[in-house]
């Protein structure tokens, strides 16, 4: 600690003697903006991270980042997620298991009931080690956080019914393989995926009057046209609140899409996905302001190119792109410019994305410490900058639910928000606090790898010491997280008891911001 305050006062010292500082880069600049580059596009530092990063150079990082398929993964975290054997299954082994699960409770409600929790456990788990696992130990930063950006985005809510089953392959199949290439292929593996259809009940939606012939693949609950999918197409997905459609546009994109279910009966097909023609509405619709005529499957596949290709959808994802990256209120002028790069490249995300990372906007030093982190953002950046070995992601998960942030968890269509607003409350603070406490004084069980038959989570801070990770080192905590801790926290840290430091500094409002 007194290491790190003596180099502190020399980089002031430094700056203030520099010959034109002012005019040009003052001396720890690089080291700053490496810090801020990797609190935005990475979640923030591990050990060694900044200097890598100053190394290379700010510039070559970001690009090096925007190609993820280039960045090998370390052998031990592609074993490690090769072990998990849940997210190699096929959507219709999911759902089939899934249903027979049900079956089972229905016929047993003992046996078949534990059964059924333990099928959603193990699922629920897996997911969410390798989701954590990923963030925390891949080098792939950029595409981590790009991964949770889009899903959040097209959120879909693990609690409901059969998506208990399908987040992770909904992740994987849907989501992953697209962050970083156009917009209407992301787009429509969403509207495809089974977890999209069920969430938002578009797979029960059919024209009015149609009487299914059987109970075919569970698909025996009708419901006449359903209107939730289509809405929030349009006002979340696409064109946004303020995107200049009617009601009438949501009833007639509803039309537009009856007939898009799934089938779990496909079990040698890629996807379930299915398209009904009994169920859909053959006849003409009018849709924002043109006649669509009935042309079954393809009405719909149309409707996804209008609105990716729109600029008003253009302009309101680059809005969201902005705030996470930049601004809660990012700067116009640069939403703009990535609106007409998305136009200009036909909604190819990664040059949307180079625009962004690249601009002075981004990596204006203005910007440093002007997002406040989310609890997912602040709890695997905690980690990370901790340099703790994660064997158990449970604490994690119990962690994320106590903060009001369940990984996989938000029940509402337009998932969670990534604003100041949203999270900075006295109640969130004191569980942050009590979190990085516990992580600091190497109280969580990380390290030791979970029983099988642990169950879930328990409450932090948690459990016996056994042989779980020493206190952190506040000095190479220090370290990892170079000059993103302020000379004020660092005299304020100094003032205190050698044990409660590192707590401190993930608890100091430097760290809470990114």
């Amino acid at each position: 600690m007194a290491r790190r305050l003596a180099r502190c006062g020399a980089l002031v010292l430094s700056v203030l003697a520099a010959p034109g500082w002012a005019a040009g880069l003052p001396p720890g600049f690089a080291d700053e903006q490496a810090a801020h580059v990797l609190n935005r596009i990475a979640f923030g530092a591990r050990p060694g991270d900044i200097s890598r990063v100053v190394h290379m150079g700010v510039a070559s990082y970001i690009d090096e980042q925007l190609a993820p398929e280039k960045i090998p993964l370390p052998q031990d975290l592609a074993a490690r997620l090769d072990g998990l054997p849940s997210l190699e299954l096929s959507e219709a082994a999911l759902v089939g298991s899934f249903r027979a699960a049900q079956r089972a409770a229905k016929d047993d409600p003992g046996l078949g009931k534990e059964k059924q929790r333990d099928l959603v456990r193990n699922l629920t788990e897996e997911a969410a080690e390798a989701r954590l696992i990923r963030a925390i130990d891949s080098p792939r930063q950029l595409q981590e956080v790009m991964v949770e950006f889009w899903y959040n985005h097209f959120n879909v809510f693990s609690g409901k019914g059969l998506d208990r089953a399908l987040v992770a392959n909904y992740e994987r199949e849907a989501i992953r393989p697209y962050a970083f290439g156009h917009f209407r292929d992301l787009l429509g593996a969403t509207a495809h995926h089974p977890a999209m259809l069920f969430y938002l009940d578009n797979w029960l939606s059919t024209a009015p009057g149609y009487q299914p012939p059987n109970a075919r693949a569970g698909l025996d609950k009708q419901s006449g046209l359903n209107e939730n999918y289509a809405r929030e197409l349009m006002e979340l997905h696409t064109l946004g609140v303020e995107g200049g459609y009617s009601q009438k546009d949501v009833t007639e994109l509803a039309r537009i899409l009856t007939g898009w279910t799934f089938d779990a009966r496909r079990e040698q097909t890629a996807s379930t996905f299915r398209f009904d023609a009994q169920r859909h509405d053959w006849g003409t619709k009018q849709w924002l302001g043109k006649t669509v005529a009935p042309r079954g499957q393809a009405e719909g596949e149309w409707a996804l190119d209008v609105l990716a290709s729109s600029p008003v959808t253009a302009r309101h994802i680059s809005f969201e792109l902005a705030q996470y990256f930049v601004a809660d209120n990012p700067p116009k002028a640069l939403v703009d410019r990535m609106t007409q790069r998305w136009l200009a490249t036909n909604g190819d995300i990664r040059a949307v994305l180079s625009t962004l990372l690249h601009s002075p906007e981004f990596l204006d030093p203005a910007s440093e410490g002007a997002k406040f982190k989310t609890p997912y953002q602040y709890v695997v950046s905690a980690v990370r900058a901790s340099g703790v070995e994660v064997n158990n992601v449970r604490p994690l998960q119990a962690t994320l639910a106590q903060l009001g942030m369940p990984l996989y968890g938000c029940q509402t269509p337009d998932g969670y928000k990534n604003t100041e607003e949203a999270w900075l409350n006295p109640d969130a603070m004191t569980r942050r606090i009590t979190f990085a406490t516990a992580l600091a004084a190497g109280r969580l069980p990380l390290s030791r790898k979970p029983d099988a038959d642990a169950g879930q989570p328990r409450p932090l801070p948690g459990g016996p010491r056994g042989n779980e990770p020493e206190p952190l080192d506040v000095d190479r905590l220090l370290d990892a997280l170079g000059d993103s801790i302020s000379g004020k926290t660092l005299s304020a840290i100094a003032n205190t008891e050698p044990q409660l430091r590192a707590a401190l500094v993930l608890g100091s409002p430097d760290f809470m911001r990114r």
